[in-house]
């Protein structure tokens, strides 16, 4: 499982965009299916039979999550209009299909983590965890409170969260990526080593292919993975004072350029080389078949 912060925004509506997957009408609706968790205060406080969540559409919901933000009264409008915390959870693809309470667990511990939900809190920022597409989690937060002051999040949060989505996956039953050596390693090498006396080189060279398109994917990479932990830290290290923030954001910003640029060169050597359906092993070469040639003069004898 592996949790990915996003850049702060001004808006929910590019979250709620990017949690469903697909361009969405603003009057459409949020179904129970896919809300599977918020903050504790959003039942408490809307019980009206014409407020009821349940009944709200896209664009309620966008203006349910921007509300803080609009009655922030600070001077600081650049920081108030960036208050939008989103995180998306993503499970490995051979994962098995989670049940709706599994989803629910999983939301309310990373917000619990994120530092966006405290027990007994109903009065905290809020929160919602949208679980619309196979194996994804979204949670988007206002971290502005209703007090108009800002939600604290930890120290080491991304370090907070990796640790919690490991105890989550022993606890459920997860796949977790690999973190140090993998016990069946030494058997792959070798079973590795034995194809390798039968492959040809245009299988060897689809294998290499493969390997770099999958460091180099966009969306499940993990080079873009860490990319985009960068860009997340250049982008809050951009509000500090000048004397901290700014040239170091600028630099992993450069940081973050090269890396990218290193996603696209692999994926042009990818291309070079042959996929996988279209590199057959190559086994040994077939002898032709031994024939009798019927006796002649000179007695019977072998021909190849």
């Amino acid at each position: 499982m592996i949790i990915r912060v996003n850049s702060r925004n001004d808006s929910p509506t590019e979250s709620l965009t990017q949690a469903l997957g697909r361009p969405v009408n603003s009057q459409e609706g949020l179904t129970d299916h896919a809300l599977v968790a918020h903050w504790p205060g959003l039942d408490s406080h809307y019980t009206s039979l014409y407020e009821h969540h349940r009944n709200w559409t896209y664009a309620d919901w966008v203006e349910h999550l921007a509300e803080p933000t609009w009655q922030l009264n600070t001077a600081d409008t650049s920081e108030g209009r960036r208050a939008i915390w989103h995180a998306d959870v993503r499970l490995h693809p051979d994962d098995r299909e989670l049940t709706r309470p599994e989803w629910t667990e999983i939301a309310h511990r990373i917000a619990r983590t994120a530092g966006i939900q405290h027990p007994g809190d109903d009065h905290g920022c809020r929160w919602i965890a949208v679980q619309a597409q196979p194996g994804r989690l979204d949670l988007i937060a206002n971290l502005i409170r209703p007090d108009d002051t800002w939600t604290a999040q930890p120290h080491r949060l991304f370090a907070l969260l990796a640790a919690e989505s490991r105890r989550i996956e022993a606890e459920l039953g997860l796949i977790s990526p690999r973190n140090g050596p993998d016990p069946q390693q030494p058997v792959q090498q070798a079973r590795f080593a034995g194809r390798r006396l039968e492959a040809g080189p245009a299988d060897a060279a689809s294998q290499f292919g493969v390997l770099l398109r999958q460091l180099a994917a966009e969306r499940t990479g993990p080079l873009s993975t860490v990319r985009g932990l960068i860009e997340h830290a250049a982008h809050r290290l951009d509000d500090l004072p000048d004397a901290y923030g700014p040239d170091i954001a600028h630099r992993l910003e450069m940081v973050a350029s090269r890396l990218y640029s290193i996603q696209e060169s692999l994926e042009s050597l990818a291309a070079t080389l042959p996929p996988p359906s279209q590199a057959p092993l190559a086994g040994p070469t077939p002898h032709a078949p031994t024939r009798i040639v019927a006796p002649g003069p000179s007695g019977a004898r072998l021909s190849r």
